[in-house]
Order: C-alpha cells, then structure tokens, then sequence
C-alpha cells in the first residue's frame, strides 16, 4: 500500500489549460508527486467527435496508468462531459471529473441570468444537458462556444489583439443580458481571467472549478486511503507535452516547485 500512496497523482487535458487545475491540486496536497500529460498536438478537443474524444482520454489514461498514477484528474471539461463514464467504467484506478460550475453560478446570481463559455463538446454533451437541466427554472443560461480562444492560449497568444476581439464578441451577448455570473467551462479559460475582468470593468463574477477539482480529489484520495502522509519530502511534478514546451514552460514559470517539463512524441 505505500508503494501506491507514494505513487503520482495522474493529471490530463487537451493541453495546457488543465495546469490552472495543477496549480490548485498542488496548493491543497503539496506532499504528492504529480504528472501533467498535455495533449496540445490534438487541442482543442471542443470540436472532435464524441468517439474520438473517448479514444484520446483512453490514451491519455494508459499513459498515465503506465507512469504508475494513483489516481487520474480528467482536467478537461470536454473530455469530462464526454468521456469519463466510459473511463471509470474500463479501468479502476479513481478518476476525478471536471464539469462546469453551473449549479455555483446559480447559486451566486442574483441577476438570475448566468453566462456559460465553454466548447462546443461541452455545451453538446449529455451530461451538461443533465447538469444544466436541474437548475432552477427562474434562471436562465446564455450558452457561448468559445471557439478560437483554446487555439490563441495554446499558441501563448494570451494577452493579443485577436484574444480582445473573440473575448468581446463572446461577451457581449452575455453582459446585454445582463449575465452577473459567467461560468469559465474549460480549464484554459482561467487563463483569461484579467482579460475578462477589463472587458466587463469586473462587473461579474467570474467562475471556475479549480479549487472544487482539489477538494474533490482530497475527498477521494482520503476515502481509497491513498493520502500521501510524509511531510518532509520535496514532491516533483513532471510535465509531459507533445508539442513545443515554450507555452507550457512559460505558464509554469512563477510556480514554486520541483518542476520538469518534457516533449515527447504521443
């Protein structure tokens, strides 16, 4: 059972935007290894088939199962709401879901409109339809596909000309409405967060489930007895990315950790 506790924390999503999730698994359990597999070569999953989305996150899990991971966090929303029941139901390892923090934003409204920008995978899938439908009928969404933005982060094209002018179009809709609440449906997109907030004048709350994915993965590690428990050891957290690591590096760069990044042919 140590030998397993001691094993990493497995993390994927279609590129770098799963690292915002990273960043809040490694702030709430900085004791455990972790490894970051980004599938940026086939990014953005948003805008694949159904079957192609399970057959990239079956990939992506054996990888990370081969790296010996004790559990495996599907930082992706698309492959989230697509893929992981198929996941939990052909491997056994514990997997940890990312879904939009709807029922949050509902919650927090008092406008009772809430924006939504996710993919499309997300926006079309069961389980956001599942998710979404269980709202209060008071509130009303205003759904926007985010399309082009995953393309601009992946590319390190954050703070661009191109960026403003998709997050304005993508926007405004929303803000006409008078949105007070905007759910951040795909891990890339807190990334964006000082963008939005000079658009909107910070006039809405912005929301993500980053901090909700670590607790979740707490509770979970806690409940299959997989807490690592030695507190003096320094963790270190490899990075895997099959295309050119600059992005990915420069993401990373302000973390204080023991950080590698390595490309990779996948």
């Amino acid at each position: 059972m140590s030998k397993i506790i001691n094993s990493p924390i497995g993390i994927f999503d279609s590129g770098i935007g799963g690292t915002s999730i990273w960043k809040e698994i490694h702030s709430l359990l900085p004791n455990d290894d972790t490894i970051y597999l980004a599938d940026s070569i086939n990014a953005p999953y948003g805008q694949k088939s159904k079957e192609e989305i399970i057959y990239l996150s079956k990939k992506n899990t054996e990888f990370l199962l081969n790296k010996n991971a004790k559990i495996i966090v599907v930082a992706c929303n698309t492959a989230t709401t697509n893929a992981i029941k198929y996941l939990r139901e052909t491997y056994k390892v514990p997997f940890i879901g990312i879904e939009p923090a709807i029922k949050p934003a509902s919650l927090q409204t008092q406008s009772k409109i809430i924006g939504i920008l996710a993919t499309k995978g997300t926006l079309n899938s069961e389980l956001f339809e599942k998710t979404s439908s269980l709202l209060d009928n008071n509130i009303k969404i205003i759904e926007q596909v985010g399309e082009g933005l995953v393309d601009l982060i992946e590319n390190g094209q954050i703070n661009t000309p191109e960026m403003t002018i998709l997050l304005k179009k993508y926007l405004t809709p929303m803000l006409d409405a008078k949105a007070d609440c905007i759910v951040l449906g795909c891990t890339h997109y807190p990334y964006l967060i000082e963008a939005i907030n000079k658009i909107t004048n910070h006039t809405v709350n912005l929301i993500d489930s980053g901090e909700a994915v670590a607790r979740q993965t707490k509770k979970v590690l806690e409940l299959n007895s997989l807490m690592h428990t030695q507190t003096k050891k320094t963790a270190s957290h490899l990075f895997y990315i099959n295309k050119s690591k600059t992005v990915l590096e420069n993401i990373l760069k302000d973390t204080k950790a023991n950080i590698k990044v390595e490309e990779l042919s996948f």
